[in-house]
């Protein structure tokens, strides 16, 4: 599979013991803690990296990119991988500031992206979109007491900003792609956006129907993000390198094209995996990785999700 190619530090002198004491606490015990909860395990994760000012991204792993935003009080975390990824993330994070962890943000339910939340502890604020929680509240991941650390504390319907000035953050919803509770996170003073899995790679989506997910809504929803945030230049997509603004739009593009197809390909009389064979988008797109069978869409892939959708099969 191709990948895509273009596609918080300073404590204030007065809460230096706090926050050494934070740090303590933090580093031996977590939220969840640590050994058997949700934290420690054999995970390896690539070196962390400069994504722009007080902005860091660590690569996934196999699982979805960790980005890491340092503020004066304290350390932001988007999205904390699998089960096992806690320490790792930790020990990356410690390359660049000793501060601690504050706030997680998750982009979308799915334990690559949640799963070591337990792991850092109660004091850490989790911030997700209202129907992700939702969602939260239903998975195994959370049913133990321990799990349960790792659910969010504050949720959002369709945006929310966190801190102020260069340090602030924006949360925006705009309606059902992979899930029904993809959020976009903007580091405003960076000019980035953590994208989550709503553009996971230069690939076929996957959408995650069981999660509210929609074939139909997903291009639809891109483009509304790509209208509605401005001041963006940057990219860290939900598994792929980091990337631009214009790989983001081109992303909306293919799924908007994929619809147009599947209505087309529908009218025709075709079924869903003639559909998905005869997909040809532009050249453009020629380093996508096409027509990925994911989900329960078998050999029509999304098309099969798609025809669904068009005909009113399901919501």
């Amino acid at each position: 599979m191709t990948r895509v190619s273009v596609l918080g530090v300073i404590v204030l002198a007065g809460a230096i013991a706090t926050a050494g004491g934070h740090l303590d606490a933090q580093d031996q015990g977590r939220r969840g803690g640590g050994a058997g909860r949700g934290g420690r395990g054999p995970a390896t994760l690539g070196a962390i990296q400069k994504v722009g000012d007080n902005l860091f991204s660590i690569p996934g792993g196999g699982a979805g990119n960790t980005a890491v935003f340092l503020t004066a009080n304290g350390v932001v975390l988007v999205d904390t991988k699998l089960a096992t990824y806690g320490q790792a993330i930790l020990d990356q994070v410690r390359t660049v500031t000793d501060t601690p962890i504050t706030h997680i943000i998750n982009t979308h339910t799915h334990p690559d992206h949640t799963g070591s939340n337990a792991f850092f502890e109660d004091s850490v604020q989790i911030v997700t979109h209202q129907n992700t929680a939702a969602h939260m509240k239903t998975m195994k991941e959370f049913a133990t007491d321990a799990g349960r650390r790792g659910l969010p504390d504050r949720t959002f319907a369709e945006r929310e900003t966190l801190f102020s000035g260069a340090e602030a953050i924006d949360l925006y919803y705009f309606g059902r792609a992979h899930t029904d509770g993809d959020i976009f996170v903007v580091f405003r003073s960076a000019r980035t956006m953590h994208a989550g899995d709503a553009f996971a790679d230069a690939i076929t989506p996957f959408v995650d129907e069981a999660s509210g997910g929609s074939v139909l809504q997903f291009g639809a929803t891109l483009e509304k993000a790509a209208a509605g945030i401005r001041n963006v230049e940057t990219v860290i997509p939900g598994h792929a390198a980091v990337t631009n603004w214009q790989a983001f739009l081109d992303y909306g593009e293919f799924n908007r094209l994929i619809v147009e197809h599947g209505r087309a390909s529908m009218k025709a009389g075709k079924t869903a995996e003639q559909a998905m064979l005869e997909f040809k988008p532009p050249a453009k797109f020629s380093g996508y990785s096409l027509n990925a069978p994911f989900g329960r869409g078998g050999k029509g892939g999304n098309f099969t999700l798609l025809y669904e959708e068009l005909k009113g099969a399901r919501p």
